[in-house]
């Protein structure tokens, strides 16, 4: 692991944690997992709102990566939202939210690679100047059931792919088994960015930059490969694609 490309991870946070019941990181063992069977080097990085930390964590770091966890907060993409549908979103951490946004700003002005599953790829979309939808079952007729957390870690529904996308390069195939655990998604596309994978209903799987430039590697993916890769190529791919982005940015010595 000597030369491994550092990355950058975010954690969810918990109000009452195991050692104290006081503030604390909370993160699945498989973001760590698919970063070092990839080649990388996970590093999570509390949740701070000190712009001057970010910008140095993410000078030093070379390759960032936005994980799942709970919903954002409604006033970050649509401020007249009806209270009716205001109720349906949980969890909120606004700390978190601003984290996340100054995170990728930092990371897309010091041109490091992003990727983003789950929660992080809307986060990415509103970050752009994007919007959500705010609860799938209330405002997307027909839905998918995409809150499948029972199937976690299996294969539920299948993505369609873009053509020429790099999600397409990087799995090979231009329809992706998938697993979903979500209950938000993408809504309005930021200006910068592109969709480039949908479920059979129309929901976002996937989001790239809409142009070059952006970013040397930006991915957002609404599912969780990190959940798979232990026994599908195509998503273990996403990570090691991201990590061999990740590392001609190694910092130097």
């Amino acid at each position: 692991m000597k030369n491994a490309p550092l990355i950058l991870v975010t954690p969810s946070t918990q109000k009452r944690g195991e050692e104290f019941s006081d503030a604390s990181l909370s993160l699945s063992n498989r973001y760590a997992f698919a970063v070092t069977v990839s080649g990388g080097l996970p590093w999570v990085l509390p949740v701070t709102d000190a712009a001057p930390l970010i910008a140095e964590a993410v000078r030093r770091s070379d390759g960032v990566m936005l994980t799942g966890g709970d919903d954002v907060q409604p006033d970050l993409y649509d401020k007249s939202m009806p209270e009716s549908l205001r109720k349906k979103v949980l969890g909120i951490d606004r700390q978190r939210d601003l984290f996340e946004l100054m995170l990728i700003d930092e990371a897309l002005r010091q041109q490091k690679p992003l990727l983003a599953i789950c929660r992080g790829h809307q986060v990415l979309n509103v970050a752009l100047g994007g919007t959500l939808i705010a609860d799938i079952p209330t405002q997307v007729p027909g839905a998918l059931d995409h809150r499948r957390s029972d199937a976690k870690n299996e294969l539920v529904h299948d993505v369609s792919v873009a053509f020429g996308s790099l999600l397409e390069l990087i799995a090979g195939t231009n329809r992706l088994g998938a697993n979903t655990s979500h209950h938000q998604a993408a809504g309005k596309v930021a200006p910068t960015l592109r969709v480039t994978a949908t479920s059979e209903d129309g929901v976002i799987e996937a989001l790239e930059p809409a142009e070059a430039g952006l970013s040397p590697f930006l991915l957002g993916v609404q599912f969780h490969p990190e959940r798979l890769c232990d026994r599908y190529a195509e998503h273990l791919q996403i990570f090691k694609s991201f990590i061999a982005a990740s590392r001609p940015r190694r910092r130097k010595k």
